[in-house]
């Protein structure tokens, strides 16, 4: 699940600084802020082997990518990431539980997932996602992956319709080739739903569609986190130029005030 939306805060323009977790202590800072957001924020039945903490089995396979308020020590924005090499490892994506996937068997070893990302309610703003979505631009450009595929997530606490505006919406203008399409394991019930209804999509999603990203096809309904996941892919050749320049020129600063 991802989530990045909404505004808020009290925080006065605080130096952020970004980096991948160097051992446990920071993997876990990364696990308590996304038992904040999806947990006691959202509300969602997270199942984990620790009380506070958003733990699961992917987890010791992932890179994570951390944001940190500098002047406070916290840290304030997240992203997990697993690579196609992994992946093999470990039997599969995070998203095979949620799709089939069998569309894009070629495209796994040149791909990297994205997953479970959160920012603290004070931070959500430019910054911080600037700073993120820098720290996964620099992972592509120096790794062999030319792909970056994750689930983007749309509460469905109005019943789905909102979900299902906002897929029909996207799907007019951003759904991926057939060679690249998802199937949902457990789809939202579309034909049940108003796809009608005039709804702002999730940040993280606009963002994603505004840098090049494709909807891989229907959205999966996850019953424990109550959303309704669209599979998104972006190709590194499709990476709209002033995202490729914004985030790349962000990376070399590492900070963000």
């Amino acid at each position: 699940m991802d989530f990045a939306r909404g505004t808020g805060g009290d925080y006065r323009s605080p130096r952020l600084s970004i980096g991948w977790a160097r051992h446990a202590d920071e993997v876990a800072e990364a696990q308590r802020l996304r038992w904040r957001v999806f947990a006691e924020e959202q509300k969602a039945s997270i199942t984990s082997p620790v009380p506070g903490l958003d733990i699961d089995s992917f987890d010791a396979h992932c890179e994570h990518l951390i944001v940190r308020n500098e002047r406070t020590g916290e840290v304030v924005g997240t992203y997990r990431v697993l690579t196609g090499a992994a992946a093999r490892r470990i039997g599969g994506f995070y998203s095979d539980q949620e799709f089939d996937l069998s569309r894009l068997d070629r495209l796994r070893d040149q791909a990297v997932e994205i997953g479970r990302s959160c920012v603290h309610p004070a931070h959500r703003n430019g910054a911080t996602i600037a700073l993120l979505w820098s720290g996964l631009a620099e992972l592509m450009m120096r790794g062999p992956y030319d792909v970056m595929i994750g689930c983007a997530s749309i509460p469905v606490g109005d019943g789905g319709h909102a979900a299902a505006s906002i897929y029909a919406r996207a799907a007019r203008t951003s759904l991926s080739a057939d060679e690249h399409r998802v199937f949902p394991r457990n789809p939202l019930p579309l034909r049940e739903l108003d796809a009608s209804r005039t709804t702002v999509p999730p940040a993280l999603i606009k963002g994603y569609l505004r840098s090049g990203a494709f909807i891989c096809g229907a959205p999966h309904w996850d019953r424990e986190f109550n959303t309704a996941d669209l599979l998104m892919m972006l190709q590194l050749s499709r990476l709209e130029a002033r995202y490729a320049q914004h985030f790349l020129k962000t990376s070399t600063g590492r900070q963000a005030a």
